[in-house]
């Protein structure tokens, strides 16, 4: 049976008479007769088999089958692919290629042909599920994963397989223009696709060992190593023309994007880079003019197209070098006197900054500690990683350097599910850039887990396994009690890394109530509480060093930061304008996050799709936001190139306008009306209409398919 990923919409009302079906064999007897049964039996009739020298029956039984046979004489994959191609007729728009031998699982060709509104070139991939995987060769598997690299590494686009079993239209096939006629064919394909700037999809399908016959690339060592040399091949002869195609329209686009976006955030790296402290207000103007240039880079970044390993990380190490040195903001005084405090034996939790117990220990830097009066807001594993790095050094650039840290292994991380080019919306951000390596905030350090975490529960694949869990144990056959182990193992691992971001940064907290639900609901009670339980552990054990039998306070509910403090909140700021009294305390926004909370867990069934929704009904209701939470949301939308969360990655730097105010001697530490606006509607509109436009193609896909089952 097909694999089906979890939430896909798939439109049903298939139009085949467009379809022509492309299968090279040569000597697959034994296996080419039911390969045309499946496809005549989901309803393709254009078949075209090339018989590639054969001499056995093969052609005979293709047309016995009621195929149309061309013979090729030359031998060759690409070769016999080409021939297929040879006096199509008018009314083909899409062409599907898939092999002769019985080991693609056909079964898969709905959710194929579903895609099509959406993409150009569709490929099956075997390594995207646990059959798949464990059919293919150590060879297979060695050869698609180097070649993936490699082309991750010179295109900037992560491929997973370089599987046989593809859909894609005829007018994309003629854009890319083939040139291969070897088994190189595959390969050029899917570089290419990446160099004319296709809209590509890869599908999770099953496998299944060869029905019949003896495979001519992986069943020999010498065809092993022939058709890894000619990948290899194909691989540097595509990188080293490639600037030839880039000569094109598209590519010379595409490059002067990479170069604009690429030196404008350097540029604007060099010029903010002196300019850190906000004590003056003439040092926020000036690290305003060097930031607009970072945001100008980060716009001309949204044009590109494609880019590879070495601008991707030149660009993403670089800027956050250039920065590292400069000023930091002021929480970071907070995190080295917490840190360096717990080194002399005393709590942060239990002693504020101005304390008179900590007089002695009072440093040259005290002064610029924020809310002297109150004490450790933190959560308790981040304590213990200040006290890690004060020990070493109560150091800026040291605190600094272990956020900027962090934030790269997150660009890492992303790298490992998205292209380069879908990355730099997280990893050439400047918002992210200067917060964290810049700016010295630890937000980095909740951020990595909690991407960490999303990638683990995709790996669980929760959607393949539906509603298993609550069947009968007599139901489940052996291969899918193997896979309900598999996925509950990855969620673990989920929830211990949702437990380590809370236990670094509390608001992740409602995060693991969607985690333990989504288990419930898929798998069973028992595992959604060992889910909880082991998602709370990280704060509680990291807790026991702070608490006694007496107290444990770690969070100061009592203190104005906490009750009623503000910055730059929207919602609260536009109830403030009809109900003055809001402002007293924060205690009242509690419920409407809740209930959008609620709401979320109910209707989202995606990992990341709750972490956006979450994020958004955080920054409109919560009373306390502040620029650098903002970058909380960023990695999240890696993929979805969702429009508000671009735009407010830009407008955000409104909020400097307090520092700027600050400095002038106005401690009114709210944003105007105007700056309000300025900073929340373009997050507001533009994140609006990225999800107006996904509803109407999710209705549009819906609408099809009842016209298609009317």
């Amino acid at each position: 049976m097909c694999y089906q990923p979890h939430d896909q919409i798939f439109d049903t009302s298939f139009d085949l008479d467009n379809v022509l079906v492309i299968i090279p064999v040569r000597n697959e007897e034994v296996t080419i007769g039911a390969v045309l049964n499946d496809l005549q039996g989901f309803g393709l009739t254009k078949i075209r088999v090339i018989d590639n020298g054969s001499n056995d029956r093969s052609a005979t039984i293709a047309e016995e089958n009621g195929a149309e046979v061309l013979l090729e004489s030359k031998p060759g994959y690409g070769q016999a692919c080409w021939r297929g191609l040879q006096d199509i007729p008018g009314e083909i728009e899409w062409i599907l290629f898939c092999d002769g031998d019985g080991s693609d699982d056909l079964s898969c060709l709905a959710s194929f042909f579903s895609l099509r509104n959406q993409y150009d070139l569709i490929l099956g991939d075997r390594r995207g599920t646990p059959q798949g995987k464990a059919v293919m060769t150590p060879v297979q598997h060695f050869g698609n994963g180097l070649a993936s690299w490699l082309i991750n590494l010179g295109w900037g686009y992560k491929y997973h397989d370089l599987g046989p079993l593809r859909l894609i239209r005829k007018s994309s096939l003629s854009q890319i223009a083939m040139k291969d006629r070897g088994f190189g064919w595959t390969v050029e394909m899917q570089v290419r696709a990446i160099e004319e700037g296709l809209k590509i999809a890869e599908f999770p399908v099953n496998y299944r060992p060869r029905q019949g016959g003896k495979s001519k690339i992986s069943g020999t060592i010498s065809g092993s190593i022939q058709a890894g040399t000619i990948i290899l091949g194909t691989l540097g002869k595509l990188y080293l023309s490639r600037s030839e195609g880039e000569r094109g329209k598209q590519g010379n686009f595409n490059v002067i994007f990479l170069w604009l976006g690429g030196l404008c955030l350097l540029i604007g790296a060099v010029m903010i880079a002196p300019y850190g402290d906000f004590r003056t207000s003439e040092t926020v103007i000036k690290f305003g003019y060097g930031i607009s240039v970072m945001c100008l880079g980060f716009i001309f970044s949204w044009g590109i197209k494609s880019l590879n390993f070495w601008w991707f990380w030149l660009v993403a190490i670089a800027t956050r070098l250039i920065i590292l040195p400069m000023y930091p903001g002021d929480d970071i005084w907070r995190y080295i006197w917490e840190g360096y405090i717990q080194n002399q034996g005393f709590s942060p939790y239990d002693f504020a900054p101005n304390a008179i117990e900590l007089i002695p220990y009072r440093t040259e830097w005290w002064s610029q500690i924020v809310h002297p009066t109150v004490t450790a807001i933190y959560p308790p594993i981040t304590q213990l990683g200040f006290r890690g790095l004060a020990f070493i050094a109560p150091s800026a650039i040291l605190f600094k350097s272990s956020f900027a840290i962090a934030d790269l292994l997150t660009c890492w991380l992303l790298t490992k599910k998205f292209s380069y080019g879908q990355t730099i919306i997280y990893a050439w951000n400047p918002l992210v850039i200067y917060c964290f390596a810049g700016g010295g905030h630890y937000d980095s350090w909740f951020i990595l887990p909690l991407v960490a975490a999303w990638l683990w529960w995709d790996k669980g694949e929760m959607g393949e396994i539906g509603e298993i869990g609550r069947q009968g144990d007599l139901e489940w056959d052996y291969k899918k009690l193997n896979t309900v182990k598999d996925t509950s193992g990855k969620i673990f691992i989920s929830a211990l890394l949702v437990g380590i971001s809370i236990a670094v940064k509390w608001v992740s907290l409602p995060i693991l109530g969607f985690v333990s639900w989504t288990t419930w609901r898929k798998i069973n009670l028992k595992t959604a509480v060992i889910i909880a339980i082991c998602g709370i552990v990280p704060i509680s054990l990291t807790a026991l060093s702070f608490c006694n039998a007496d107290s444990c306070s770690l969070i100061p509910t009592s203190s104005t930061f906490v009750s009623h403090g503000r910055s730059a909140e929207f919602l609260p700021h536009l109830l403030a304008k009809v109900w003055r009294d809001s402002i007293k305390t924060n205690s009242i926004f509690a419920l409407p996050l809740g209930l959008s909370t609620l709401v979320l867990l109910i209707r989202v069934r995606n990992f990341q799709q709750f972490i956006l929704g979450f994020f958004a009904s955080l920054f409109i209701i919560s009373p306390i936001i502040h620029a650098w939470y903002i970058t909380w949301i960023i990695p999240f939308a890696v993929g979805t190139k969702n429009w508000g969360i671009r735009l407010v990655s830009i407008s955000a730097f409104v909020y400097f306008v307090l520092p700027y105010r600050l400095a002038l001697g106005d401690r009114n530490w709210n944003l105007t009306d105007t700056e309000t606006w300025l900073l929340w509607l373009p997050f507001i509109v533009g994140y609006a209409w990225s999800m107006w436009c996904s509803d109407l193609l999710v209705q549009k896909m819906r609408s099809q398919s009842k016209f298609n089952r009317d």
